[in-house]
């Protein structure tokens, strides 16, 4: 922070007295400095930097000092908030909706977010889920939100698939790919995390109030803005840096060539987090994103949720099973012994000479090789000649 800043010179604000004085005093016996991280979530955007480099450098109860104190034209953005901030009812309204605060002091905390230039000043958390557990296991899926009825169901597929391998899935709650992923998590009693733009206290979209519920029932909403908050367009990507750095990798199911989850996965990749696309058909303008994602280089293709655990679990436990291949008979065959197979009839039989000629190769060597395909079934010997085994 330049000196500027923190040579600022005195100003007459009461109402920034009144709030430091609160702050300052422990209300409702809450620490000074859980207070002070509550007042700067309410006065300054997410992501601000100003806030954040002031908070980084000065800890939360100066910063506000600072602000309640001084005249300075980098502050001057927060103190119409300041004004009007009421962190007596912002605490109410964060019981009454039976959520909790969490700090980076606190064990709850997930370190991933500490890499980001402007982390968050503190989380609100709505459900039972340990963020800090959930995290260590986590993986972020996202997408269109206009999906299509194959990028909803191959989400889903990979909200269970994931559940099922004892991996969280973060999301964001929003119509389309959002939406199926934590479905295909409550279908199977699997944990999911839906990170909000707003207020936990407030769902979003509406539409998606029991869904949202139900997720706060087994696992959690998360944000960065006190209760009440409403979600504007200019918070949902800045919740998406959340989403991204929580996560040990972020999965792309469906994306156009501008979207908020390409976003995400440049917000990952930015910050070394594995970054995955699920491939979609090449007529479909929905997966043109993950397209361009995969043949860039910035994510890896994958196509099920065990392909995504061997690359976000841990090494040499994880690993994704081998995919069948489909066996044929005379498998494994070669040189002779496959060119008398591959002439061997199938329904009727024949005699050794009439197989020197559709094989190329002497009687004797023939005769050599029917021995050894009759061994292992590949060939049968009948009144009128040869034909393939059983086990052909």
């Amino acid at each position: 922070m330049s000196d500027a800043l923190l040579d600022l010179e005195p100003a007459t604000i009461p109402s920034g007295r009144r709030v430091l004085d609160l702050v300052r005093a422990g209300l409702d016996g809450l620490s000074p400095e859980l207070l002070a991280r509550v007042a700067w979530s309410a006065l300054a955007e997410p992501g601000d930097p100003v806030a954040s480099r002031l908070v980084a450098e000065l800890g939360p109860v100066e910063a506000l000092a600072a602000l309640a104190s001084r005249s300075e034209t980098a502050l001057e953005r927060f103190r119409p908030r300041l004004g009007r901030l009421d962190l007596a009812r912002i605490l109410d309204e964060t019981g009454a909706c039976g959520a909790r605060v969490v700090t980076p002091d606190d064990r709850e905390w997930p370190r991933g977010l500490d890499d980001l230039q402007a982390p968050p000043h503190c989380l609100w958390v709505r459900g039972p889920a340990d963020l800090a557990s959930t995290a260590r296991r986590s993986v972020a899926v996202v997408g269109a939100r206009a999906a299509t009825a194959y990028g909803e169901s191959v989400a889903a597929d990979l909200g269970a698939g994931l559940a099922e391998r004892d991996v969280t899935v973060v999301s964001g709650g929003a119509f389309g790919i959002d939406a199926a992923a934590h479905r295909g998590v409550l279908a199977v009693d699997g944990t999911t995390v839906a990170v909000l733009a707003g207020g936990v206290d407030r769902p979003y979209p509406a539409a998606h109030h029991r869904l949202l519920g139900h997720v706060a029932d087994t696992g959690a909403l998360v944000s960065e803005m006190p209760p009440g908050s409403t979600s504007l367009r200019s918070r949902f990507l800045l919740r998406n840096r959340l989403i991204a750095t929580m996560t040990l990798g972020t999965v792309v199911v469906e994306a156009g060539r501008r979207s908020g989850s390409r976003n995400t996965a440049g917000t990952a990749a930015a910050h070394h987090r594995v970054v995955l696309a699920m491939p979609g058909p090449i007529t479909s303008i929905a997966s043109v994103g993950c397209h361009e994602m995969i043949r860039s280089g910035m994510a890896q293709l994958v196509t099920d949720a065990a392909e995504i655990v061997e690359l976000i679990g841990v090494m040499g436990e994880d690993l994704a099973p081998e995919t069948p291949v489909p066996t044929r008979a005379g498998d494994g065959l070669e040189g002779a012994d496959r060119r008398v197979f591959e002439a061997l009839p199938r329904r009727r039989a024949c005699d050794v000479e009439t197989l020197s000629v559709a094989a190329g190769e002497s009687e004797a060597t023939v005769r050599a090789a029917l021995a050894r395909l009759e061994l292992h079934g590949h060939a049968r010997r009948t009144d009128s000649g040869w034909r393939v085994g059983d086990g052909g």
